[in-house]
């Protein structure tokens, strides 16, 4: 289990994280969503003891993170947003350099690396090079490296930023079948398609503030289940509706082109957090 107790990060005059508290339990598949600026990524790299809180804490099972503890932060494994591999190595390379930092027997980490590419798709690409690699296998590539000392818990910054609309989709088949095997997932993305497909619950960010946490699909009942657009001359307007006979009876009373679809996460988010940023 992850607890961030009153965790803030503070630059300066600008604070990026403002006394964030949440719970994330075992096996749990939680996405922190926010717009450009909203401390998500800030939040990763506390996790991950890459930043250092200026207060609050961490705590992994109960036991304080900190930079100190080994034994603790080999509980957890990140994927950045970033490619961060050399160019020139292979899979198998990458993987045993990995493997090599955290003093891995030489045959486990062989053993770990087969295991890994196979499962993530990756095999019959082992020798080649990173630079000749595509952005998804790039990817998968930094999930199998993050995944090489059997982490308990993984967290995601991006993963699928850049990807085409078919890496992605495989990328959250690959997220999928991990977090049955019960590992425990922290994910950022700006896609809102994603969160609402992988995480059980997810959580707002907002000017570093975390705003609402709750399953997508409560989120989404809570707003109404059905959306009506309707083409306005200012712009498209939505309407909301938890039956379905209600914004059918709207389609037929209003004057504008209108269509009727099913309400998203994505919804959530612009109703929640789009309408702070709007107001500033």
């Amino acid at each position: 289990m992850i607890e961030l107790r009153n965790l803030s990060k503070k630059y300066d005059h600008f604070l990026a994280v403002d006394n964030l508290n949440l719970t994330i339990e075992t096996g749990e598949f939680f996405g922190l969503l926010g717009p450009n600026g909203a401390g998500k990524t800030t939040t990763i790299g506390m996790l991950s003891t890459l930043l250092l809180p200026t207060e609050g804490e961490v705590l992994i099972d109960g036991e304080k993170l900190n930079r100190q503890n080994n034994q603790l932060k080999r509980k957890l494994s990140v994927v950045t947003q970033e490619y961060s591999m050399r160019q020139d190595m292979t899979m198998d390379e990458v993987m045993e350099y990995q493997g090599r930092l955290y003093y891995m027997p030489l045959k486990k980490i062989r053993e770990r690396s087969e295991e890994l590419l196979e499962f993530c798709g990756l095999i019959d690409f082992r020798k080649r090079t990173v630079r000749k690699l595509s952005g998804g296998m790039k990817r998968k590539l930094m999930v199998c490296r993050a995944l090489l000392t059997e982490p308990e818990i993984l967290l995601l910054d991006e993963p699928t930023a850049g990807m085409d609309a078919l890496a992605r989709r495989q990328m959250w088949n690959l997220l999928k079948q991990l977090n049955q095997q019960k590992l425990t997932i922290l994910l950022t993305t700006h896609y809102m398609e994603e969160a609402e497909t992988l995480c059980d619950r997810v959580g707002f960010m907002c000017d570093g503030v975390l705003e609402e946490t709750d399953a997508p699909r409560s989120m989404i009942e809570m707003l109404g289940r059905y959306t009506v657009d309707e083409v306005c001359p200012g712009g498209m307007k939505n309407h909301y509706f938890h039956r379905k006979e209600e914004a059918i009876q709207f389609l037929s009373d209003c004057p504008q082109e209108t269509s009727l679809r099913s309400t998203t996460l994505e919804d959530v988010f612009l109703e929640k957090v789009g309408r702070q940023l709007e107001r500033k």
